[in-house]
């Protein structure tokens, strides 16, 4: 093997160790915040060998929505769902297109919001929630 080759290796070593402790910090600081009222559950999508899977949503949070009573639907049938995008280390921000697909999955899902979760090591897990084409910087209990 030469050295180029494991220059390589260990760099994307590297990049999947942040990614999966992205993630994990960011179901940490959602499980934190649930504090009060319908207890919000976070879904991973991975893929092989636990690695990233295909897709432009990361994570799912999900709770169930108290607040409906009717005659047709009752309180607990339907859910909050919030789209979640995690960065980890030098990741970048998503592209325009990474935006326009993540609002596209946010309509078919009907989607209460869409958050980037960026975390980098020995620093604070920041959110982002998407706004009008722009992310703004939120605190976890603005949206959980």
């Amino acid at each position: 093997m030469n050295k180029n080759t494991n220059k390589w290796q260990n760099a994307s070593q590297k990049a999947h160790r942040t990614a999966r402790w992205a993630k994990t910090m960011t179901k940490w600081l959602i499980s934190k915040k649930n504090e009060g009222g319908a207890k919000w559950h976070v879904v991973n999508f991975v893929g092989s060998s636990n690695s990233e899977s295909r897709g432009i949503v990361d994570l799912l949070a999900i709770r169930k929505d108290h607040r409906t009573n009717d005659s047709k639907i009752k309180r607990g049938d339907l859910f909050d769902v919030v789209l979640i995008q995690v960065k980890g280390g030098s990741a970048p921000f998503p592209t325009t297109e990474d935006i326009a697909r993540l609002k596209e999955v946010s309509k078919y899902h009907r989607a209460k919001a869409i958050v980037l979760s960026e975390w980098k090591p020995q620093k604070r897990l920041q959110l982002h929630l998407l706004k009008r084409n722009k992310w703004i910087q939120i605190k976890p209990n603005e949206i959980f």
